[in-house]
């Protein structure tokens, strides 16, 4: 009695501290009502709607004086969502359709897009196989994908739509479309793959760029009915035009000389009188904070670090009213859009600690009225603070880390995950909410993020400094982070384990391979373990310059592959390892994670392992996210003992 008496008074305060552990189930849900945009007329809202659990999405449509009853709903097909809503007109929407494959992919663009009425009515496909709608006469039904690039301001029912034929591919058209009378008139078209487009003010194309088929990049300008060059190999290494200056003389746009990270500049469009807006020698632009019409950019803010306005013209009203406002609201304001008089403004406020909050300002009585918040079961009060810093990688490369720090634990000596994010290339980590770093704070975990090389956000040169070294240099990165958390004291040097998600789950299994006394545990999520497999299997092989993507940033080297691919150094992991994947994964097929539980096998190495049926790049359902989550969590607990009692939770 005495033994079972003590047991359980030990218990007790485990017990009451798990019981205070936010649930996991906030962690693992979504926003039902996400992505609003203001009618022009400054009278409506519209949103869209997810049920997940049913796999039912919609596009609502409130008055701005009402938020609790729409006045019409667009249901979209099953499992298919509204990716981009644009009004046209002031009772006239456009609705581009998407699928999400994984909690891990970006949602994917089908390639239709529809338009319907305000209240519900006329709906009609504007592209798309399906000829159907109240217009359906009007046209044949498309064969090919189409894409919303832009549409004229102010709004006059029109869109600019890129087309690409299934039969033509790499041939883009550029239309003006009618969303009213479902027309449409071709204003541009080139025959060069992986090309965006500028539409001037003028409703004329002016320029394409992207990333063609052998992955460089290029640009190109229209000159007299064709398209000329820009020079990307010296004084265009990075081009992104945005839009015509109010005076529709010069082009506002994103630039790079030689690489660096991405400046705002305005510019004639032969290029001649460039002038910087906003610059950073360490981060690209992020993101530009624009004026009511005429448009115009009146602050930036940058891709690393708290996110700060920078005021190009702090005299501007628009900005001034950016000012008022970041000084009345926790977190950082984003402007959304304005009616197109001016007199209202969509925008929200968000942060590190609160995913987002949506509000709608009469800019004429300065009366803010709160529309939702996107996640309004996350209390910000009881979440982490990510802090952004700065640490030297061993060749001396200035590199960013992003710490999230458990409430309540100290700063020192703590318990810790690296969490390497995906890509590697094109994605970055930022302050912002972010879902897994969060729920491990929440169990009191510090959690470092490293943008290592190859990473987005710093320039061109940058990422590419990451090509070829999946296995050698972004690893020394990511060790590097932790070598540089553990000499700062942020981190138990004896408490640190690594978990990551698609690359991330790579690195998960090579920074173990290459550090094997650093680490506790490791956890691959979604991984690729095989990268001469990615050439046979997965999406990325089948994308418009997917095999030129891999020759860029893998390579053929055969004996580089095996040297770099988990699934073939599996006799060098010694630490604790768990495996995690969605069987029907199309982005890092089931086949990665089944040739990693072989090799691990082969080598008599244990493992843990939790795999769905019917689960794509990331678990989708709620429900497995929690099983997910639960796992972890007594996965870690397991290696690097933390919260109590956990298993329970």
């Amino acid at each position: 009695m005495r033994t079972a008496l003590s047991a359980a008074c030990l218990l007790l305060p485990a017990i009451t501290y798990a019981a205070d552990l936010i649930p996991v189930e906030d962690f693992a849900r979504r926003p039902q009502i996400s992505d609003p945009t203001l009618s022009p007329d400054g009278l409506h809202i519209a949103v869209r709607m997810d049920d997940y659990d049913n796999h039912n999405h919609a596009v609502m449509v409130y008055n701005v004086t009402d938020m609790q009853k729409p006045i019409s709903m667009l249901r979209m097909p099953k499992f298919e969502i509204p990716l981009d809503i644009i009004w046209v007109s002031p009772t006239r929407l456009v609705v581009q359709k998407g699928k999400e494959n994984g909690s891990l992919d970006k949602p994917a663009f089908y390639g239709e897009v529809l338009a319907t009425d305000l209240d519900g009515k006329h709906v009609d496909y504007i592209y798309g196989y399906d000829n159907l709608g109240t217009r359906a006469t009007t046209r044949s039904g498309d064969k090919g994908w189409g894409y919303i690039v832009g549409r004229p301001r102010p709004s006059n029912g029109h869109v600019y739509m890129e087309t690409e034929s299934w039969d033509n591919k790499g041939h883009y058209a550029l239309y003006d479309v009618d969303a009213v009378k479902n027309s449409r008139r071709l204003i541009g078209d080139i025959s060069v793959s992986g090309m965006s487009f500028m539409v001037g003010n003028d409703g004329e194309v002016h320029y394409a760029y992207g990333t063609n088929d052998n992955f460089d990049f290029v640009a190109y300008r229209r000159q007299n009915g064709a398209w000329a060059p820009l020079d990307t190999s010296k004084d265009y290494r990075s081009f992104a035009p945005l839009a015509n200056t109010p005076d529709q003389k010069r082009v506002y746009a994103f630039y790079s000389r030689e690489g660096g990270p991405m400046s705002l500049v305005e510019q004639d469009e032969d290029g001649g009188n460039r002038k910087v807006l906003a610059q950073d020698s360490f981060s690209n632009i992020r993101s530009i904070e624009w004026t009511p019409m005429p448009r115009q950019p009146f602050a930036t803010i940058l891709d690393t670090g708290i996110p700060k306005a920078n005021y190009i013209d702090p005299g501007l009203p628009a900005a001034k009213l950016h000012m008022a406002l970041s000084q009345a609201f926790r977190g950082y304001v984003r402007f959304i859009n304005y009616s197109e008089d001016g007199g209202q403004l969509l925008f929200s406020v968000s942060s590190d600690r609160d995913p987002g909050t949506y509000y709608l300002l009469d800019t004429k009585t300065n009366k803010v009225n709160k529309l939702f918040t996107s996640h309004p079961w996350i209390d910000p009060a009881r979440m982490a603070e990510r802090r952004p810093l700065r640490f030297k990688a061993s060749d001396g490369m200035e590199l960013e880390a992003i710490l999230t720090i458990p409430p309540g634990r100290g700063e020192a000596n703590l318990p810790m995950v690296l969490l390497p994010h995906g890509g590697p290339h094109g994605i970055n980590d930022d302050w912002f909410y972010d879902r897994d770093a969060q729920f491990l704070a929440s169990r009191g975990y510090l959690v470092l993020q490293v943008n290592y090389r190859g990473s987005d956000g710093r320039g061109r040169n940058f990422t590419e400094d990451g090509y070829l070294k999946w296995g050698t240099r972004i690893q020394q990165d990511l060790i590097d982070g932790v070598k540089w958390a553990i000499a700062e004291n942020y981190a138990d040097p004896k408490r640190v384990c690594v978990y990551g998600a698609s690359f991330g789950g790579y690195s998960a299994m090579m920074t173990t391979i290459r550090a094997p006394d650093m680490f506790k545990c490791a956890v691959g999520y979604a991984g690729v373990y095989d990268l001469a497999m990615m050439y046979k299997k997965g999406d990325v092989r089948e994308e418009k310059t997917g095999r030129s993507y891999l020759r860029a940033v893998i390579g053929k080297d055969d004996a580089d592959l095996v040297a770099n691919s988990p699934d073939k150094l599996a006799d060098k992991i010694s630490v604790p390892v768990l495996f995690v994947h969605g069987e029907d994964d199309v982005r890092a097929p089931f086949a990665q994670a089944k040739a990693m539980r072989a090799a691990m096998d082969a080598a008599h190495k244990p493992y843990e392992w939790l795999s769905k049926p019917g689960e794509g790049h990331g678990f989708y359902d709620e429900k497995n996210i929690v099983e997910f989550y639960k796992t972890l969590q007594v996965f870690l607990d397991k290696h690097i003992g933390n919260s109590p009692n956990t298993a329970s939770n």
